[in-house]
């Protein structure tokens, strides 16, 4: 399966690398394309995986397309719509998938730093344990990226689930994970 990654360069999210690292017919897109290239690329691949910071309203481009405030935005969901399979990782994706109808696998607000961790009121955690979350996340998708999404999705649950019992920022994360298919919309 030819899979597109967009993963806007941004140190602070280098964490989510080893999700896309076991794919084996990958493009890896950072910055630097237009809007049309961009739609282009999606057009010729069969999973699109976008990784970031983001809204409800899209993937932001943190400076790396073109001036561009967001990656993806609506203007894309034409295109995202005809993929059934794909991943939108990003703070909020779950909004967007659901505005814009989309099916895949999907992150509500996700808590990736301690400044978003103050912001939701876990005053007594430390980068040690948002780490420990956002490590595991990633080497859980990363290790069933290459299986049907709802294995991905289902291995998923159950071992960030097993971290989620004794970490509060996976716990949290855990509880706004979605999977979105084309008859149902499933939230934990």
């Amino acid at each position: 399966m030819k899979t597109l990654i967009i993963h806007p360069k941004d140190i602070t999210t280098n964490f989510l690398k080893p999700i896309y690292a076991p794919i084996k017919d990958k493009t890896v897109i950072t910055g630097g394309v237009s809007r049309s290239e961009l739609r282009e690329l999606i057009k010729s691949h069969h999973r699109v995986v976008m990784l970031g910071h983001g809204t409800p309203m899209g993937l932001l481009s943190v400076g790396q397309f073109e001036g561009r405030f967001f990656v993806i935005d609506d203007s894309f969901s034409d295109l995202l719509s005809e993929i059934e399979d794909n991943i939108y990782i990003w703070c909020h994706a779950s909004e967007f998938m659901t505005n814009n109808h989309l099916n895949g696998f999907g992150s509500g607000m996700f808590i990736s730093e301690l400044e978003e961790a103050n912001y939701y009121d876990f005053g007594d955690v430390d980068w040690d344990i948002i780490d420990e979350s956002n490590n595991r996340f990633s080497s859980i998708v990363g290790k069933y990226i290459n299986e049907p999404i709802e294995i991905l999705y289902g291995n998923l649950i159950s071992n960030y689930g097993s971290l989620a019992s004794e970490n509060p920022i996976a716990r949290f994360n855990l509880e706004r994970l979605y999977y979105n298919t084309v008859m149902s919309f499933v939230e934990i």
